[in-house]
């Protein structure tokens, strides 16, 4: 079975041509899972009159805009296929590009990521940018790819079952899943100019991207042992403010050189104690990650309604 999820908030326009042109595509045993964002514009309006004709069409109300993380997280824990395709709602995505992501994860893969190669935006303001982004993200993250921002994909659920998605950090799922081992690659997929509607990014969001960057760098590499990050960084301050101070008291005791009027000495007691807080916040992140993963199960978003579900 195939589940495409669709995040959508104020999309009313697009998404009757976009049903049609997916009914056109998929074949078989399929359900498709709209996530109506909190929209105010009748798109949940219209996905109710969408889903009382097709019962394989299933639509969740957020009561409020939460954001396309939580939105698609939401269509992953309700999706029942063994594929789960995400894609936008504005019509920039072809659904006639998900055979082709399918094929490609049968030959073996857990993720294919779409490649927007042929990009139908402004340059300076949304494609340079993505450039730029997607090359710091991949020598971050060690996940080569051309296109993080492309919400075209083709998932294993399985994979995705193991995630808990919080803020924005949809656009790292490729980096999130390679936690899990996951076998990741990518195609060349279409791209279309917008037809209704306008974009929900600027570039306001490039400051949340970088922080999120390193986030995920956190996550993927030391979400299991924080103190190896905080420890290193405290004994460092912790063993060099010690050196310093200690060589202070020498020249203090030995010399009878003045050392209270010394900027080095304020730079070496600084450094101890940040060096200590350091090493207790790591202790605090080790206790923090025992109890994350003996907690229950929260979800970021609250629905108000759900349909066919």
């Amino acid at each position: 079975m195939i589940s495409v999820v669709i995040p959508a908030y104020n999309e009313k326009d697009s998404i009757p041509i976009l049903y049609e042109k997916l009914t056109k595509v998929l074949e078989g045993d399929y359900e498709i899972i709209f996530v109506d964002d909190g929209s105010d514009d009748g798109t949940f309006e219209v996905l109710q009159k969408i889903a009382g004709k097709d019962s394989r069409v299933k639509v969740i109300r957020f009561r409020r805009n939460y954001g396309q993380t939580a939105a698609m997280y939401a269509g992953f824990q309700h999706a029942k296929g063994e594929i789960i395709i995400t894609m936008d709602a504005d019509l920039q995505n072809d659904p006639e590009d998900i055979p082709a992501l399918i094929r490609k994860l049968e030959e073996g893969y857990d993720l294919v990521s779409g490649w927007r190669k042929d990009r139908k935006d402004p340059f300076f303001s949304r494609r340079l940018p993505s450039m730029i982004a997607n090359w710091i993200i991949s020598k971050v993250t060690g996940v080569e790819l051309h296109d993080y921002g492309c919400t075209l994909k083709a998932y294993r659920a399985d994979i995705l079952k193991e995630l808990e998605l919080y803020g924005d950090m949809h656009r790292f799922l490729p980096a999130l899943t390679k936690r899990h081992g996951a076998k990741i690659t990518e195609v060349v997929v279409r791209h279309h100019p917008r037809l209704y509607g306008k974009s929900k990014y600027g570039l306001g969001r490039t400051i949340r991207v970088i922080l999120d960057i390193l986030l995920v760098k956190f996550l993927n590499e030391y979400i299991n042992k924080p103190m190896y990050v905080f420890g290193s960084v405290g004994f460092l301050l912790l063993f060099t403010g010690s050196l310093v101070l200690a060589y202070l008291i020498l020249i203090k005791l030995f010399l009878g050189e003045d050392i209270g009027r010394r900027p080095l000495l304020v730079l070496s007691v600084l450094s101890i104690l940040a060096g200590i807080q350091l090493i207790s916040t790591g202790i605090i992140a080790e206790l923090l990650v025992r109890i994350y993963y003996r907690s229950k199960e929260d979800k970021p978003y609250i629905i108000d309604r759900k349909i066919n579900l």
